[in-house]
């Protein structure tokens, strides 16, 4: 094999230096410049065959040269690697054509595996697909992550939101899966349809193919269901593992082939919806028991996207925190900043309840605090007013609530006989009393600072104290 020629543009001399070593070791001839012009000037002459670039060089950015290198060298792969490691990054290297992307710092193994795979693709230019977009403030807040298993999910976020693939995202609840699916959404070529979400466990069982297919009403007139809403956009499937088996058969039919029934109808609808699905089950064990079907799986198996607990991207939960304080800010919370012991003392924690936990607790810590910084002191307290159930298996204190409402409740549930029922007050009262009195012994009685946090009407919190007859804290 021929000795390859790679062009490599970065600031960091260190940087360099490693890249330099480890391509020189894998029997590459390498040319480095921290000079746009020069870089420019070799891409004109036809040098190189592969160019491993930073996203910026001074003040310059790659990807307003990126333009000119294309109409110069439509089939010079580009790899772009970039210290700031955000979704946008990921994303404007796809959108401009770049063969990869790797955050730093990168692993000098990964390089030289993707410099061999760039450099054998070699087939003809690249399709450059002009379609990202500065995303607003809640998708950019939404999709913080400059660690390295963040990494990951960007890249297949970025090689997969202009395609029609189905795409399963698997993750412990709180996350952050819908958020990932919408982004996929709003920065893909679909952003102008509809993006339609559907919890598949808050929907009744016996009602899940109507809701998603639609149904024929007394008078003949089909009420459309998510699929119809959805066309041409996203059908964002959360907690795909709840559907009954009656539903995931009719579910794999619109995967194969785009066609559905409304149930009643004996007519056939097509849509060129896009599914994405998620769960926090493991579907694998599910198809195993015989409550998932197979080839239902492994349809929507055709991309996987694995979200890291919070645990596992523990150096994204400071920039997190300050997001939340900015979007408190934006509602009209008050302005608060927080001190480095407390953002190291969030950082200790596990997050059992991952990114929407940690969203609550400061939440919670702007409510309780009348001071402008938030110290340490109180993130101890706050975490300790979690009082969560064990969560010795990692599983999330929504799903353990799922799990006890089905062997309490759902017994009861097939028992009850025709008629309305009373077993929806009945739970909701049961949960009442003790969420109540748990947010009163946080607030140590203050009932404006307990409805704060409930996100209740003053009122509404005094009327349900007076009316389930709970005492205030000593």
């Amino acid at each position: 094999m021929a000795q390859s020629t790679i062009l490599l543009a970065d600031d960091d001399a260190g940087i360099r230096l490693i890249a330099s070593q480890t391509l020189i070791a894998e029997g590459h001839s390498v040319r480095s410049t921290t000079n746009p012009t020069a870089l420019m000037r070799w891409v004109r002459n036809g040098d190189g065959d592969l160019l491993i670039t930073d996203v910026y060089m001074g003040d310059d950015c790659i990807f307003d040269l990126m333009p000119d290198i294309r109409a110069e060298r439509p089939d010079l792969p580009i790899i772009v690697i970039s210290g700031q490691s955000t979704l946008m990054t990921a994303m404007s290297a796809a959108e401009h054509g770049a063969f990869d992307y790797l955050p730093k710092p990168f692993d000098i193994d990964e390089l030289a595996t993707l410099t061999k795979k760039a450099l054998s693709s070699k087939a003809g230019p690249k399709k450059i697909e002009r379609t990202v977009r500065a995303p607003d403030s809640r998708l950019n807040e939404a999709v913080i992550g400059r660690s390295a298993p963040m990494q990951a999910v960007f890249r297949t976020m970025s090689r997969v939101k202009n395609t029609s693939l189905t795409v399963l995202i698997e993750g412990e609840s709180g996350t952050g899966k819908e958020t990932i699916a919408r982004a996929i959404h709003d920065l893909g070529n679909r952003n102008g349809r509809p993006f339609v979400p559907v919890n598949m466990a808050a929907v009744e069982r016996e009602r899940i193919e109507a809701e998603l297919f639609g149904v024929v009403g007394p008078d003949g007139n089909v009420t459309p269901g998510r699929v119809a809403q959805s066309d041409g956009g996203t059908l964002f499937l959360d907690e795909v593992g709840d559907m009954p088996l009656d539903a995931q058969t009719q579910l794999l039919r619109f995967l194969q082939n785009g066609e559905f029934s409304p149930v009643g109808s004996t007519t056939t609808d097509v849509s060129t919806t896009r599914v994405i699905a998620a769960t926090s089950h493991d579907l694998r064990a599910l198809v195993e028991k015989g409550a998932f079907r197979n080839d239902l799986f492994y349809r929507l198996n055709v991309v996987t996207i694995t979200i890291p607990p919070l645990r596992a991207r523990k150096d994204d939960i400071p920039e997190l925190a300050k997001r939340f304080l900015k979007r408190a800010e934006a509602e009209g919370l008050g302005q608060k900043t927080i001190d480095a012991k407390a953002l190291k003392r969030l950082s200790l924690h596990d997050w059992p309840g991952n990114v929407r936990e940690l969203q609550n607790v400061v939440m919670r810590m702007i409510a309780l605090s009348s001071e402008p910084v938030i110290s340490e002191e109180l993130v101890q307290a706050s975490l300790v007013s979690e009082r969560r159930l064990p969560q010795e298996d990692g599983e999330s204190l929504e799903q353990k609530l799922k799990d006890i409402l089905r062997e309490y409740v759902e017994p009861e549930l097939r028992s009850a006989g025709e008629g309305e029922g009373t077993i929806y007050q009945d739970v909701i009262s049961m949960v009442e009393r003790p969420l109540i009195e748990l947010a009163l012994n946080v607030t140590g009685g203050n009932k404006v600072k307990a409805a704060q946090l409930l996100g209740m009407n003053r009122n509404t919190l005094r009327s349900k104290i007076n009316s389930l007859e709970i005492a205030s804290p000593d």
